[in-house]
């Protein structure tokens, strides 16, 4: 599939004698996942990143499949000659847009993020948080089928973190694949598929989420919902949901880790036809379910 990007056998170092960074590595990121990246600092996690985006090379090996693809840095060239507003109008014009939506995308992902009163200032003057909100807004905005993020969220504030997290749960639920490093071991940690930890230049599964074998533990949101008649659950409702319960015909109950509520509703209520939300509550309330 196009759409699902996969190594095989690859292979990268610099130099035509340097020393391996990444050796006879093996992985798929299919549609629809959330994939996890570990490892300690200088074992080649940024450089598998950049595989995965396309931006560097292979020494050995095949980078199989050409999702479209939107890479985030731990470091964004915030230098440029441009102001936030007019960086993402342009980008948004590259990708396709005529130039009034790609004003309005640009205007709604630096509201989204909470930079809107950066939007005219010159990146070369932004803070480091405020240009990494730009970092992230530009890759959101392509709408990507890959997302490779690496270390992200580092930098950004407590909404726009959470705001992150949320749009990674939305590309996931469109069916794009997203594959992250983050320092802290807990983000994401109860919705990744999978993990992956770098080690002495090789690549080891670690984890496998699955609902029947390793169900999350973060915090979770229960979510009743009533179908139209005749009407079957969303595809893209299962895929933030942890569990889904039949309780009567048409009508669910539905688990989903707190970070993915906004989306599973969200999905719920575009449907055509939208479905009725009975109730939403914390899962504690469940009898600390």
């Amino acid at each position: 599939m196009e759409r699902a990007l996969q190594l095989d056998n690859v292979g990268r170092r610099y130099g035509l004698r340097g020393p391996w960074v990444l050796r006879g590595i093996h992985l798929t990121l299919a549609p629809g996942t959330l994939t996890r990246v570990e490892g300690e600092n200088g074992t080649g996690k940024s450089t598998l990143l950049r595989l995965l985006a396309r931006l560097d090379t292979p020494s050995e090996g095949k980078v199989r499949g050409r999702p479209r693809t939107a890479y985030v840095p731990e470091r964004f060239p915030a230098a440029l000659p441009f102001t936030p507003h007019g960086y993402l109008t342009h980008l948004g014009k590259i990708h396709g847009l005529a130039e009034p939506s790609a004003k309005r995308a640009a205007g709604d992902w630096l509201d989204r993020f909470g930079a809107a009163a950066h939007a005219r200032t010159p990146m070369a003057q932004l803070s480091k948080g405020s240009s990494q909100k730009v970092a992230v807004a530009q890759a959101l905005l392509a709408e990507p089928e890959l997302l490779v993020l690496d270390e992200a969220w580092t930098g950004l504030d407590t909404g726009a973190r959470a705001e992150l997290e949320r749009a990674v749960a939305e590309r996931t639920a469109a069916g794009g694949a997203v594959v992250f490093v983050d320092h802290d071991p807990r983000r994401l940690a109860e919705a990744a598929d999978a993990a992956y930890v770098v080690r002495e230049g090789a690549l080891e599964a670690r984890t496998a989420r699955t609902a029947a074998t390793a169900p999350p533990t973060g915090p979770q949101v229960v979510v009743e919902v009533q179908g139209p008649a005749g009407g079957r659950l969303p595809e893209e409702a299962y895929r933030t949901t942890v569990a889904a319960a039949e309780t009567e015909p048409g009508a669910y109950r539905l688990t989903v880790p707190a970070s993915h509520s906004d989306v599973l509703l969200r999905t719920l209520l575009t449907a055509r036809p939208p479905w009725h939300v009975v109730s939403v509550r914390h899962a504690t309330q469940e009898g600390g379910r």
